[in-house]
Parts: C-alpha cells; structure tokens; sequence
C-alpha cells in the first residue's frame, strides 16, 4: 500500500539545481503545483506520473514509501498507481454509466454494485443530475468529470491523483478534493485558480522548469479559503440557474452578503 511519495530535486530548464532536496508527501494530502503557463507543471506532474527515475528531461526522482519502485510499477499499464484528471475529458464508449461502473469494478476486482455509490456521490458534484441508463457519450463535460472523481474515489486502486486545471469543469471543486482526499489518494492539483490552490496543505511554485519554492498554507490564506469556497459555491448555484433559464435576483443571492463579508 503506497502511504507516501517524494520527490527528489532535478535541474530545471537551464540546467540548474531546484532549490530543494526531497518533497515528502503523505496519503491523504493535497498539494498544489502553481506557477505561470511554461513554468513546468505539466513536466513535474509527468515525471510522477511516470515514477521518473533520472530519466527523464528534469533528472528527478520519484520514491513510493522512500523507495525506489518496481520496474513494473513503471512499465505495466495494469499496475499503473496515477490517475489524472483533466479539464478536458469525455467518453467515447458506446455504454450506460451503470454499465462502464460494473465493467470497471469487475476489472478491479471489486464488488459491481459500488456503481450505484459512484453515482450517488458523482452527483453530489454537479448540478446537472447523472442517472446510470443514460449513456457515457451524453454526459456533458461537468457530469464526465464528476463521475470520474467518483469513480477514481471508490473504484480505481490508484494511490496518486493529479488534476489538472479543472476549475473551471463545471463540478464543486472543494467536494471534489475532499471527497478524494478523504479516501486516503495523494492528490496533486495543477491549477491558476486560488479557490483550488488555498485548499491544498502547500504549493510548489514552478519557474523556469523547476520548483522554485515550496509554500505551506498560511492560516491568513486558510481563512481566505473560506470566503473564496462561499463565493466559489454561490457562483455555481447562479451558473446553474443561468443554465436552466431561471432569472437571477440579487436579493435571493447570497453572493452580496458573502463579498460583503470578505471586504469587511
């Protein structure tokens, strides 16, 4: 069972060392990677994806549980232990939800009625209700990713989850980490969006290809989260009223109140 990963510092893109020895993350742990478009998130969630051992453009270092993994580990799909969700990602399997869930429980080796929790808490995430007869290739964008959180959540073995940039996938972001997290996965969230990098115990900020520096979550910025998460929650009640042609009356809103209170 993978209780921890860390990383061992590589070069960045001129070739000089990142400014750290080893980041040592714990199951259950949400971690931020931040920094501007170029920067080196993706190269960064690539080399964990990939259980990098100095092989890779960085030179760094991938440890499960401070040891270096199983060749298999690495290069058998079937014992892949990342998952990642993206922003963009839809179905192509011409299946019922009820049907893909069953498959992939079976192949996981788990019992096929955890369909039915998958789709309870998938929808606890979107506003847009995901019934198991209807087909994979009809969910919109935010059911697909709400049903995958699910579904990596409950289903999936994979220890490690890397999102990236899904704020804005139409699903509530901080159920989402939470719901993750909860059930003991490492998560790494890619993101410029400061509701989803507040949430996270630190942050790497990459520059130039590598980490420049590791930040933990001040309890200012703890705070912060709050109010961002009210906004953040508000913001997805109005975009679903707006979805379903509803008119949106300021005084019903709580969204005045809310940004009344993060000013005050």
């Amino acid at each position: 069972m993978i209780q921890s990963i860390s990383i061992l510092a590589g070069k960045n893109k001129v070739g000089l060392a990142e400014r750290f020895s080893e980041i040592h993350i714990d199951a259950g742990e949400i971690i931020g990677i931040v920094g501007p478009t170029g920067s080196g998130k993706s190269a960064l969630i690539e080399d964990i994806e990939q259980l990098a051992q100095r092989d890779t453009t960085t030179s760094r270092q991938i440890l499960l549980n401070g040891l270096v993994p199983d060749a298999d580990l690495r290069f058998d799909p079937k014992k892949k232990l990342v998952a990642q969700l993206s922003q963009n990602m839809n179905f192509l399997a011409d299946m019922t939800v009820d049907e893909f869930l069953r498959l992939h429980a079976k192949c996981r080796g788990k019992d096929p009625i955890l369909s039915e929790k998958v789709i309870y808490y998938a929808n606890s995430l979107t506003g847009e209700p995901i019934r198991k007869d209807m087909n994979l290739t009809v969910l919109s964008g935010g059911q697909s990713r709400s049903l995958m959180v699910a579904d990596v959540a409950f289903i999936s073995d994979s220890p490690v989850v890397l999102i990236d940039e899904i704020e804005n996938a139409g699903i509530k972001k901080h159920e989402a980490l939470e719901l993750l997290s909860g059930n003991g996965k490492i998560i790494l969230v890619v993101t410029h969006d400061p509701v989803l990098a507040l949430l996270t115990q630190r942050r790497l900020v990459m520059r130039k290809g590598g980490v420049e520096k590791i930040l933990t979550t001040t309890e200012d910025e703890k705070r912060l989260s709050v109010y961002l998460n009210q906004v953040d929650r508000e913001l997805f009640t109005i975009r679903e009223q707006v979805r379903h042609g509803e008119e949106i009356s300021l005084e019903a809103s709580n969204i005045a109140s809310v940004t009344e209170n993060i000013i005050g």
